[in-house]
């Protein structure tokens, strides 16, 4: 019970925190307004923030003018003008109390674009392989970037904390502003801004480490029983939790640690209060858990409008122990629908950058070992749950395999911000910039051969006749590096390699130690090999995929997605089909 009301507690401070800011006698706007900002164009413009009970705001924006009241316990006010078109003409935004006055200037209107996910997303353009040339075309006063820092929240906020926004809040793009914003970010909104010719704004607020469990709209969890039972196992923990036991755990483990190095007693740290628990050790507020970085750093702005989101995440829910693939794609549907929720938008632009490759690349000589990949699962949960919106003409999965760096963090951001920009300029903004998919029609056993077909042509870039990237399997489920190739069309109706004219929306996958082809799989590694693009284009790489049915070994939200058992067994026989493979 004492655990129990340390939580309650917690969490009524916070409330007490939020429901503050709108009492607060002294007017005050939204964080996310400010001078050099971008305002969403063709929607309308809501402008709100808090003041004193009973008071009358007037605020104007350009040629427009309203008067308010403050209304309510909270203190909230709140305008709303009719959409304006693109305009990147300055205009003040001037919001007045009976004795206050704020004014914010060089607001344009234009198109919000926000950049949401984890560490590899919030990665900054200086630190890329391409921020010299980047940032030397970065003189682009109409980019404009504000940056929201880790934030995560156990309740939903009504405001940007100040210490989470970076800088001076909405700066514009120079070369030497232009490293610290999101790398993909960046380049995407480059991109865009060059072609349209208009403002964009780019809203920076991912989250080094964050699980999209965090990432989700907290109203979301209870609309899919996956989701709703991960809710009330959180629940629990949350309703168990004892910070000043936890507290005492961490110290005694971190002493019992520094004791084993030899470490002499008079040297051990002194035992913190609960106020030194940081946000990972505490449920319901840590990055792993159900909506905390959406309640502080994206829903914290929700009632703002903006023209649609780029998300790239993924390693947290990859590890072996994290690993979850139906519950990922529950969660990337839902993740979706919260967002269209909270910014009134049920067609809101969505593109999912694919979890990217890392760790040690795939090859022929570790090929079977490194296809036991919990990332390819977590790749495959993204598409799947963005297929489940059933909207592809403003969702899209955008494959990263293929740009490899060995480790945590790849260093190659611009080709992964060129297809998003490629994508958006196509399909949300309706230009003729070239972008697709692909889809896989039929995989049918063809006797010792699978025959896959595609709906569109597939192929290496540099028109390599090789294939790589393809394992087979027979109803054992032993995977092996399968050898594919092209039919080619000789006469009306047979297929032989006689000669060169090949039919690219057909490939022939074959390994001689599967002599009854059941399943194939393409790409299928945490960096995997694979080298086919949608009609050869290089920044249409082909999704990765599967025809079978053998899923990752998933449990429930209270036990580790594989144990440490099962786990051993899964390697030592992916060992022995490498073993096989390359003695055979």
């Amino acid at each position: 019970m004492k655990a129990t009301k340390l939580v309650i507690t917690a969490v009524v401070l916070n409330l007490v925190f939020s429901c503050a800011i709108g009492h607060a006698a002294e007017l005050k706007v939204h964080s996310v307004f400010g001078s050099n900002m971008v305002l969403q164009r063709d929607k309308p413009i809501k402008i709100w923030g808090w003041a004193t009970k009973g008071e009358e705001i007037t605020v104007a924006f350009g040629k427009e003018s309203a008067t308010t009241k403050v209304a309510g316990e909270q203190g909230l006010w709140e305008v709303t003008f009719p959409a304006q078109a693109a305009n990147p003409e300055a205009q003040k935004l001037i919001v007045k109390s009976t004795d206050k006055s704020i004014e914010m200037e060089n607001i344009v209107v234009g198109d919000i674009w926000v950049m949401n996910g984890q560490s590899n997303m919030a990665f900054g353009l200086g630190k890329t392989l391409d921020a010299d040339m980047e940032s030397a075309q970065a003189n682009l006063p109409l980019l404009r970037r504000f940056g929201i820092l880790p934030n995560e929240q156990s309740e939903p906020q009504m405001d940007i904390k100040a210490e989470a926004i970076q800088g001076e809040g909405w700066i514009l793009s120079t070369p030497i502003t232009a490293g610290g914003f999101s790398a993909i970010g960046f380049s995407y909104g480059a991109r865009l801004q060059r072609t349209l010719q208009i403002p964009i704004g780019i809203i920076d607020n991912s989250r080094g480490g964050a699980a999209i469990e965090s990432l989700v709209p907290p109203h979301k969890f209870k609309d899919d029983p996956i989701a709703a039972a991960y809710k009330a196992y959180l629940d629990k923990r949350i309703a168990e939790f004892d910070p000043a036991e936890t507290v005492e755990k961490q110290w005694q483990k971190q002493v019992a640690r520094l004791r084993s190095k030899g470490v002499a007693e008079d040297k051990l740290p002194k035992k913190g209060g609960v106020e030194s628990l940081r946000s990972w050790s505490i449920p319901g507020k840590s990055p792993s858990d159900a909506a905390s970085c959406y309640n502080g750093m994206f829903g914290v702005f929700k009632g703002l409008n903006i023209k649609g989101v780029l998300f790239h995440q993924g390693y947290n829910n990859a590890m072996s122990s994290n690993c979850r693939p139906k519950r990922y794609r529950a969660l990337v549907r839902l993740m979706v629908e919260g967002w269209r929720d909270d910014f009134n938008d049920p067609a809101l632009p969505v593109g999912v950058i694919g979890f990217c490759a890392g760790s040690i690349p795939q090859t022929r000589d570790n090929f079977e070992t490194w296809s036991l990949s919990p990332a390819a699962y977590i790749r495959e949960a993204q598409r799947l749950g963005l297929s489940d919106l059933n909207d592809p003409d403003h969702v899209a999965f955008l494959p990263a395999y293929d740009i490899q760096i060995p480790g945590l963090h790849t260093h190659k951001k611009l080709a992964l911000a060129v297809r998003a920009a490629r994508w958006a300029l196509n399909k949300v903004y309706d230009m003729k910039i070239n972008w697709d998919s692909a889809a896989l029609l039929s995989a049918e056993p063809d006797g010792e051969r699978m025959l896959l077909t595609f709906d569109k042509g597939v192929m290496p870039d540099d028109m390599s006749m090789v294939l790589e990237g393809f394992s087979i399997a027979d109803k054992s489920g032993r995977f092996f590096m399968a050898h594919a190739e092209y039919p080619i069309k000789k006469d009306a109706g047979v297929w032989n390699t006689a000669n060169k004219s090949c039919e690219t929306t057909k490939i022939y996958v074959s390994s001689p130690l599967v002599k009854h082809p059941l399943a194939v799989r393409y790409a299928w590694a945490t960096s995997p090999m694979g080298n086919l693009k949608i009609n050869g284009k290089e920044w249409l790489p082909l999704q990765s995929f599967r025809t079978d049915s053998w899923d990752w070994p998933e449990a429930g939200p209270e036990t580790n997605a594989v144990d440490r058992a099962k786990s051993k067994v899964m390697k030592a026989e992916a060992a022995r089909n490498l073993e096989f493979r390359k003695h055979d």
